[in-house]
């Protein structure tokens, strides 16, 4: 893999990898003036997308109803500069129609485990803890909660 990195303006970059897509970056001190994602903002980000790329494929093989499914991540940061992440948690949320909670679990340790190389690689920096909700989608715009926990690997329960 191949990135290139050009410098736009003060403190924001064009940033063009293999794909040719480009997105921006930006650490502009004012947000409301950014062209892109800070740098850190964007390693959370492709590590909560890596896996739900996987996790969502991995429920449409196992013809889960799924019709909403995001994965929130949040972390904890050092106080002093580099400032770096020290601790994250995912939190995978799936709504749908029956959709089951072991498919789930299932999907979530196969990203985990084997398929996502962003949390393999930051998981060997810092912990990155795992919850997940699994929700019914009633149909008029809301959800009821029908299972909920932390995820923890096979070898770690």
């Amino acid at each position: 893999m191949e990135a290139k990195v050009t410098w736009k303006q003060n403190l924001a970059f064009e940033c063009v990898a293999d794909s040719g897509k480009p997105i921006f970056t930006d650490s502009a001190s004012d947000p409301a003036q950014r062209l892109g994602p800070g740098p850190m903002e964007m390693v959370a980000m492709s590590l909560g997308s890596c896996s739900a790329m996987d996790v969502i494929s991995i429920l449409q093989k196992k013809q889960q109803d799924v019709t909403a499914f995001e994965v929130k991540v949040y972390t904890d940061r050092s106080e002093n500069y580099p400032k770096v992440f020290t601790r994250a948690t995912m939190e995978y949320q799936v709504t749908g129609h029956a959709v089951e909670e072991a498919a789930v679990l299932r999907a979530i340790e196969l990203s985990l485990e084997k398929y996502c190389p962003v949390h393999a690689m930051l998981s060997q920096v810092f912990p990155i803890d795992v919850t997940y909700l699994v929700c019914e989608d009633e149909g008029d715009g809301s959800r009821r909660v029908v299972a909920e926990g932390s995820f923890l690997p096979p070898e770690a329960e």
